[in-house]
């Protein structure tokens, strides 16, 4: 099982890096924007995403320009990243809404999903990466699906922003 399980986590991180390089890049230069002048970009994660949130801040490469999103602290220069599992998460989706009203740009990280006449982070935030996450990796006996790593294809999502932003910051230097 645990060898099925790998082979299609390292089929959906291949899918990421290859359908969202061009997001990866554009990311990670809007979100560079803020630590090249005198912003700080907030990390917001929605319920498991959180534990994107805790290797940003407190993991071993911890940088930082990384903080915690509180509300009502945001300056203009500052950039806001969000994830969540999927794109129409209610508190991520209300987020990224008052963030366009203020003016603030934010990268979203999530699987994208549509759904006709509402809003979501794909259609809100500035760059979006999709995760492709919609369903288990595995399949069970009756045909459902189970082993959703959302928060591990979210964490690998950060590591590609944060590589991206260290490169574009030590081009500044």
């Amino acid at each position: 099982m645990l060898k099925m399980f790998s082979t299609q986590l390292t089929g959906l991180f291949k899918r990421i890096q290859e359908k969202e390089e061009f997001s990866f890049e554009d990311g990670g230069r809007l979100l560079a924007q803020a630590p090249a002048g005198d912003g700080v970009i907030y990390i917001f994660g929605s319920k498991e995403m959180q534990a994107v949130t805790y290797e940003a801040l407190e993991g071993s490469e911890k940088l930082e320009f990384f903080q915690r999103y509180r509300d009502g602290i945001l300056e203009p220069e500052d950039r806001v990243l969000i994830f969540s599992r999927f794109s129409n998460d209610e508190d991520a989706v209300n987020l990224g809404l008052d963030l366009k009203e203020k003016g603030i740009s934010f990268v979203a990280v999530s699987t994208a999903v549509s759904e006709p006449d509402s809003s979501d982070l794909n259609e809100t935030a500035d760059v979006h990466i999709d995760l492709g996450l919609k369903k288990g990796l595995l399949p069970d006996e009756e045909g459902n699906r189970f082993g959703f790593p959302s928060s591990m294809a979210a964490l690998f999502a950060f590591y590609g922003l944060k590589f991206t932003i260290e490169e574009i910051l030590a081009e500044y230097e």
